[in-house]
């Protein structure tokens, strides 16, 4: 089995104002997440600047909700007006404790994926760490829902472990923070961050991505 490719970038305001897409692309990066949306009305403020950065570069360009508690289906309007997905913007739920207020439960992650796939068709992908592993790890039986979405784990650590029976597998692996976790941590351009590797060909993170 082919070693999986580490080629995405997931990032934020937080990576800060000086980003060089195309350095980034020429050291093999193929695709960038970005932080979208978080609850019911936050906007990332470097989302559209980054957005058409990445984009000139020649990137594939993705985007994410942080899921907080409440109604799932009000956050993926959010979160969808916000984007306006192309059939070649990759979406992702990240669904993990929220630390500054209530955290989603999984039937409010159930409703948000559900609309997100009523409305366009394609069901996202869930980025989740520890929290999915306590929650579906110990249920045999696969989400009827969340197993619809790709899998994108967290995990710091050498290999993915204790994957939910939900999923045959995990399609991303977010393996480092840019501070803990395998090396390397830092891509030329854009310093430490989060990397991610892929499960699969190149060929396959196309299709995925819907190119």
């Amino acid at each position: 089995m082919a070693a999986p490719l580490n080629v995405v970038l997931d990032l934020s305001h937080h990576n800060g104002d000086s980003l060089d897409f195309g350095q980034a692309k020429q050291a093999g990066i193929v695709g960038i997440i970005h932080k979208a949306t978080q609850g019911f009305n936050i906007k990332d403020k470097k989302y559209e600047t980054n957005r058409q950065k990445a984009l000139a570069a020649g990137l594939l360009w993705g985007a994410y909700h942080f899921g907080v508690g409440g109604d799932g289906v009000e956050q993926a309007k959010h979160f969808l007006t916000t984007v306006d997905p192309g059939p070649a913007t990759l979406l992702v739920l990240d669904y993990e404790p929220n630390t500054t207020g209530s955290t989603m439960t999984l039937d409010q992650a159930r409703a948000f994926v559900a609309h997100v796939e009523a409305v366009i068709g394609r069901f996202p992908g869930l980025y989740s760490g520890h929290l999915i592993k306590e929650q579906l790890g110990a249920v045999s039986t696969p989400d009827p829902v969340l197993s619809q979405c790709f899998l994108w784990i967290a995990q710091y650590a050498q290999a993915p472990t204790n994957i939910p029976p939900t999923w045959p597998t995990w399609t991303f692996w977010q393996y480092t923070d840019g501070n803990a976790g395998p090396l390397p941590h830092s891509v030329l351009g854009i310093g430490d961050c989060d990397r991610d590797k892929f499960n699969g060909s190149l060929d396959n993170l196309q299709k995925l991505w819907g190119v």
